[in-house]
């Protein structure tokens, strides 16, 4: 339609830099995305390119009558890209300020005259030189720039929220708050793996609370939850105060079954004075939390636990000998009466020279 209204000395001059911009954006996006693979996580070149869209985009509303043109709506389709694949809120605002930056400067150019006024079929009213209409314009256009931004930042929260929810629970049990048996899995693997490639050790620590069925069937399966629940924390805590080098956390503490709880120890030196067999700190730390539980009271109810303790590659060269290991020293934990600890390595409760040190 605009091909055929105005003379083609008028087409040929309104469409030559819009054309050559075109042409500019196709260039560069197709660079981009050949390059996505590399370039997908860079916030800068994600801020550039969007950036370069607008630029293009600000030509074309200059040569598609400025204040009377419908292409600052291209405007709202680069911020809601921002909104979706820029990892911070500043930097979607910064291009709602772009925006708002260059399409007021489309606007002032054309009502002072900076700008040649480009003609167009079907508009003579001439409201580019009216300060009301074009304010009014302006205003419209930046509070949609900023619904846009605005709505779009709200559903990647909610969308990013509800991804953080579903990864968390993917590993996570909700009850305990402990990794679940399938991150237990994934995490023994790797530490075992790890170990014989480092020529190091792994301690495997299984957990079990003496006659929980009793518990649940006597005192009901919310004071249940609640001491197993409990019992974890304790464990979470006693893992965490076993530290590694500059105070990060080595041990992982999971949930495995019904009320079998594991925590994998894996050889780390906690300091450079450090010395301690893994031997005796994974014993230290199961004979800790067997003294912890006998110590708690939930809703006036104590319980105990049985623990049995294995090594790798004492016990075994793979994660699932190092499993049957430590089961079959809480097996032995179990029948000797339970409340105690066992362990594969004989004089692993007894301290060293460098212990007493």
């Amino acid at each position: 339609v605009f091909a055929t209204s105005p003379d083609l000395d008028s087409l040929i001059r309104n469409m030559t830099i819009p054309a050559i911009a075109l042409i500019f954006v196709l260039m560069y996006n197709g660079f981009y995305q050949a390059m996505l693979p590399k370039v997908a996580n860079v916030a800068f070149l994600n801020q550039a390119q969007l950036l370069f869209d607008m630029l293009v985009a600000t030509v074309l509303v200059y040569y598609s009558g400025g204040v009377y043109s419908w292409f600052p709506a291209m405007y709202l389709v680069f911020i809601l890209e921002a909104a979706f694949i820029l990892p911070r809120r500043w930097q979607v605002w910064m291009l709602v300020a772009s925006a708002a930056l260059l399409y007021g400067a489309v606007l002032v150019g054309d009502y002072t005259g900076l700008l040649p006024h480009v003609e167009l079929p079907f508009v003579t009213s001439g409201l580019q030189q009216n300060i009301t209409y074009v304010l009014v314009r302006y205003l419209w256009e930046v509070t949609l720039f900023s619904g846009a931004a605005l709505v779009g930042l709200l559903m990647m929260k909610t969308i990013r929220r509800r991804e953080f929810e579903l990864r968390e629970s993917s590993f996570i049990d909700d009850l305990t708050g402990l990794y679940n048996r399938h991150y237990f899995q994934r995490v023994l693997m790797t530490e075992c793996e790890r170990a014989m490639r480092n020529n190091r050790q792994v301690a495997l620590i299984l957990a079990d609370i003496d006659h929980f069925g009793d518990v649940n069937r006597t005192f009901g399966v919310e004071v249940g939850d609640e001491i197993l629940a409990a019992i974890a924390r304790l464990l979470k805590d006693i893992a965490s105060a076993d530290t590694g080098v500059d105070g990060w956390d080595v041990n992982t503490a999971c949930r495995i079954g019904g009320e079998e709880l594991a925590l994998i120890v894996p050889e780390v030196a906690r300091g450079l004075s450090d010395r301690t067999p893994l031997e005796h700190r994974a014993y230290a730390i199961a004979e800790t939390f067997r003294q912890a539980v006998e110590s708690l009271r939930v809703s006036g109810v104590s319980v105990t636990v049985s623990v049995g303790v294995a090594f790798l590659p004492v016990d075994g060269v793979s994660h699932d000998a190092l499993l049957e290991a430590a089961d079959g020293m809480l097996s032995l934990a179990v029948l000797a009466g339970g409340n105690g600890v066992r362990t594969s390595v004989p004089g692993a409760g007894v301290p060293s020279d460098d212990d007493l040190r």
